[in-house]
């Protein structure tokens, strides 16, 4: 596996809110992100960029769900697409469009980088799609396009994950044994890994169903909405976790894992015993 290459990002803030309409763009390549609060979304349907043909995301969260959600879409009319979007769709809280700042973008271009967007969003299943099934390639596009178009895709996930929203890229990437985390105690038999923005649980784990009677009413919460999303399942008297799963803290993670009020950060231990704490803090104390 190659290693990231150093980039130079622009973003530029229309209004002068930092957290308002942003434009995103990486300095020597085409693609420009536009990304629009849906709150800022009357102001944001006058900017000139939305005339232009490109492919869109809108990102938002489910109260019952596990994930957040993202809905992909392309289209040559951004403003009354949007405007669809707002009287229809419930969920999203935030839009980002992607167009070719040297407008060359076809319906065939947007098309293919659509069905490819929608296609990574399931295979790393980080993000709900809610577009539901992903259709089948019915857009057909040179080899030379393709590989064009794959670059393009590269600028698109790193400008949408610059902007707050990672949804290509995998919750776990290591695969350094040293980085991993257990816990082994009370039935349970877990793997975990400490990431940019959280804590992931790995794919197999195990953790026990019977809650302690100090154990927060969250962990019952959380546990249902994984449940729901088939993060994990229940087997032989044991929840297993089904897929790689990112909780915004190591608490959080050890607390569904034993089915207790639990710190994470003393739970949590790599092969010698050493707590995540000792590794990567100087004290004990959750945050």
């Amino acid at each position: 596996m190659t290693s990231p290459t150093a980039k130079t990002i622009q973003i530029y803030l229309p209004t002068g809110e930092p957290r308002g309409i942003r434009i995103a763009e990486i300095t020597t390549r085409i693609v420009q992100a536009v990304l629009i609060p849906r709150s800022d979304l009357t102001l944001g349907k006058l900017r000139r960029e939305l005339a232009f043909p490109g492919i869109y995301f809108l990102f938002g969260e489910d109260e019952e769900g596990a994930k957040p959600i993202v809905y992909v879409g392309q289209t040559e009319d951004a403003p009354k697409r949007f405007d669809d979007h707002n009287r229809k769709k419930t969920f999203w809280k935030t839009a980002v469009f992607c167009i070719s700042k040297t407008q060359n973008f076809t319906q065939a271009h947007i098309r293919y980088l659509e069905w490819f967007c929608m296609h990574q969003v399931k295979t790393v299943n980080r993000y709900a799609l809610d577009n539901g099934q992903v259709p089948e390639n019915s857009t057909y596009v040179p080899e030379p396009m393709e590989a064009e178009l794959l670059d393009v895709f590269e600028t698109i996930s790193t400008l949408v994950s610059t902007l707050g929203y990672p949804v290509f890229e995998p919750v776990s990437r290591s695969n350094d044994k040293r980085s991993l985390f257990y816990i082994n105690t009370r039935g349970c038999d877990a793997t975990g890994e400490l990431v940019e923005d959280g804590f992931v649980v790995r794919d197999g784990s195990k953790c026990r169903i019977e809650l302690t009677p100090s154990a927060p009413e969250s962990v019952t919460s959380n546990r249902q909405r994984l449940l729901d999303s088939s993060v994990i399942e229940e087997r032989v008297g044991m929840y297993i976790f089904l897929q790689d799963y990112l909780f915004p803290s190591p608490s959080a993670a050890a607390q569904v894992v034993l089915g207790a009020s639990a710190n994470g950060w003393v739970e949590w231990k790599d092969k010698k015993g050493s707590t995540l704490s000792e590794i990567h803090r100087d004290t004990n104390e959750d945050s």
